[in-house]
C-alpha cells in the first residue's frame, strides 16, 4: 500500500512537470535546435553589425521587442514595467514577451506557480537541465514574435541558461541589447546553488558576448562582464531609477506617521523582503540598548523569512513595541508609507547591485545610511547625501544610525541633497529609456552609415522630461 502511494505521488509529480511546459513535438524540437544553431552565414557574425532588414521609412518609431523570463512580482518586475513604460513614453513601440506567472505571485518568498513546483520536486541538477531546456521554448516564442512584430532591436533581461535572445538575433539579424542585473553564475556559486557550473559558465559567456550591447546596472558589474569576455566598447551602464510621478502628492512625514500609529516617533525604515543577511537583528539589539523613553522605532515596509525571528528577538528584549512590519503592500502604496521614514536603511548587499529601494529613498528625500561599497559610491556621496558604514565592522552601522537619530537637522540636509541628486543626475526611467534608445540608434547604423530615423523618439523624450 505504501509503495502504491509512493508511485501515485511520483506519477502526480511527473504530471505536474509535464504540464509545466508548453507542448512541443519531437519534430518541433529538432527544427528548433536546427534553426537555433548559427548557420554558415552567421557563424562568425559580429553582433554589433547592422541589421539586414528592409529600410524603415523616416519618422518611424523605434520598435523594441522586450524579452524576459521573470516569474515574480518583486523589484525585478517593477524594473521591467517601469522601463517598458518609459520606452513607450518616449515614443517607442514595445512588445513584451515573457511568462505570465508574475500575476499569480503573492510577494512571499519562493517562486510562483509551476516554477515553484519544479524547484520543490526536482533535484537541483535536474532542475537546471530543465531550465536550460526551456531556452528552446523561449526561442520558438521569441522567433514567432520577431516574425510578427518586426522589431528594430531585441531588448532582453539576462537570465541564467537563457541564450534564446542570441539565437534569435543571429538567425534574424535583429540586434540584441542585453540588460544585466547580476553575474548569476558567480552569484549562485557563492551560495552553493549551482550544480552544473561548467554548463552555466559556457552559456553565460556565450550569451553575454553574443549581444550587440550590454547594459549592466553598475560600473562594478560592467568591469566583471569585461573580465568574462564582453568587449568594453559594448558596455553601457544604466542603473536603476525612479519615476518622479510616483513621488508626487505624498503625505508629509508627520501625516504618514500618524496614519501608521507612529506619531512623534523617530522612524528608521527599510523597504523590502527581509532576509538573514540584511542583519536587522543588529537594529533590534540597538533599539534595546537605547534609553527606555527613546522614541526610535524600526519600520519594515514589506515582510520576510526572518520576520518571526526578529519579532521573537524584540519580545525577549522588551522592545516588541518598537518593531513594526507592514506586510506585503502593492507597489504603488509603498512611497506613501515610506514617507514616514526619518532614516532610510540600505543594507549590505553584493557589491555589484543597483538596489531599487536606494533610488526610492533618494526620491523621498530621506537621510540614507548605506554600506561603504563601490556600487554605492556610483550613486551616493558620503556626508553630502548619505552616511556610510563599514558592514563588517562591529558597531559601525549602529553608530551611523545613532548619529542621524540624534541630529534631525543633519538628517534633513542629507535628505534634501539626496532628492536633488535624483533630478541633477537624471536617475529617472525616462532618462534610462533615452540612453537605451540612443544605444539602439548607434547599433542600427547600416553599413553605409545611414541612421534609423529616431527623430520623433528624441522629440518625445524631450517633452517627457519637462
Amino acid at each position: 500500500m505504501r509503495a502504491r502511494g509512493q508511485n501515485c505521488y511520483a506519477s502526480a509529480r511527473h504530471l505536474q512537470i509535464a504540464r509545466a511546459f508548453p507542448p512541443i513535438t519531437r519534430r518541433e524540437m529538432l527544427d528548433t535546435l536546427r534553426s537555433a544553431l548559427p548557420g554558415p552565414s552567421c557563424a562568425t557574425a559580429d553582433p554589433t553589425s547592422g541589421p539586414q532588414q528592409a529600410e524603415r521609412s523616416p519618422g518611424k518609431a523605434l520598435r523594441v521587442l522586450y524579452h524576459h523570463r521573470i516569474a515574480s512580482s518583486d523589484g525585478q518586475f517593477t524594473h521591467i514595467e517601469e522601463m517598458v513604460g518609459a520606452l513607450r513614453a518616449i515614443g517607442a513601440e514595445v512588445l513584451v514577451v515573457g511568462p505570465e506567472l508574475h500575476k499569480s505571485d503573492s510577494g512571499k518568498s519562493g517562486s510562483p506557480g509551476w516554477v515553484g513546483v519544479l524547484k520543490t520536486v526536482l533535484p537541483a541538477a535536474v532542475y537546471e537541465m530543465a531550465e536550460a531546456a526551456y531556452a528552446l521554448v523561449a526561442y520558438r516564442r521569441l522567433r514567432r514574435a520577431v516574425a510578427s512584430f518586426e522589431p528594430d532591436v531585441i531588448y532582453e533581461r539576462y537570465a541564467l541558461y537563457q541564450p534564446a535572445g542570441v539565437w534569435v538575433s543571429r538567425r534574424t539579424r535583429v540586434p540584441l541589447l542585453l540588460e544585466v542585473n547580476a553575474p548569476y553564475v558567480i552569484e549562485k556559486q557563492r551560495y552553493g546553488k549551482l550544480k552544473l557550473g561548467w554548463l552555466a559558465r559556457l552559456v553565460e559567456r556565450y550569451t553575454l558576448t553574443g549581444a550587440a550591447r550590454v547594459f549592466p546596472v553598475t560600473q562594478v558589474l560592467g568591469e566583471m562582464l569585461v573580465e568574462i569576455g564582453v568587449p568594453r566598447e559594448r558596455v553601457t551602464v544604466i542603473p536603476n531609477a525612479i519615476d518622479p510621478k510616483n513621488f508626487q502628492r505624498l503625505p508629509t512625514s508627520a501625516q504618514a506617521k500618524a496614519k501608521l500609529g507612529l506619531a512623534g516617533r523617530t522612524v528608521i525604515g527599510f523597504i523590502g523582503f527581509v532576509r538573514e543577511w540584511d542583519q536587522l537583528d543588529r537594529i533590534v539589539d540597538w533599539l534595546a540598548r537605547r534609553p527606555e523613553r527613546d522614541q526610535a522605532v524600526l519600520l519594515v515596509v514589506g515582510d520576510g523569512v526572518v520576520r518571526p525571528q526578529l519579532e521573537g528577538q524584540a519580545r525577549r528584549l522588551g522592545v516588541a513595541h518598537k518593531l513594526h512590519f507592514t506586510g506585503v503592500l502593492p507597489r504603488q502604496q509603498v512611497p506613501a508609507v515610506a514617507a514616514s521614514f526619518d532614516v532610510a536603511l540600505q543594507t549590505a548587499l553584493v557589491p555589484y547591485a543597483s538596489p531599487l529601494c536606494l533610488f526610492e529613498y533618494m526620491a523621498l528625500g530621506k537621510a540614507i545610511v548605506a554600506p561603504d561599497q563601490p556600487n554605492h559610491h556610483e550613486v551616493l556621496r558620503r556626508g553630502i547625501d548619505c552616511e556610510m558604514y563599514q558592514p563588517d565592522r562591529q558597531g559601525s552601522l549602529e553608530a551611523a544610525i545613532e548619529a542621524l537619530v540624534d541630529n534631525p537637522a543633519h538628517c534633513a540636509r542629507l535628505g534634501a541633497a539626496a532628492r536633488d541628486a535624483v533630478a541633477e543626475r537624471q536617475f529617472h526611467w525616462a532618462g534610462n529609456a533615452r540612453r537605451a534608445a540612443g544605444v539602439a540608434q548607434e547599433v542600427l547604423r547600416s553599413p553605409s552609415g545611414r541612421l534609423l530615423d529616431l527623430v520623433e523618439v528624441g522629440r518625445t523624450a524631450g517633452r517627457t522630461e519637462h
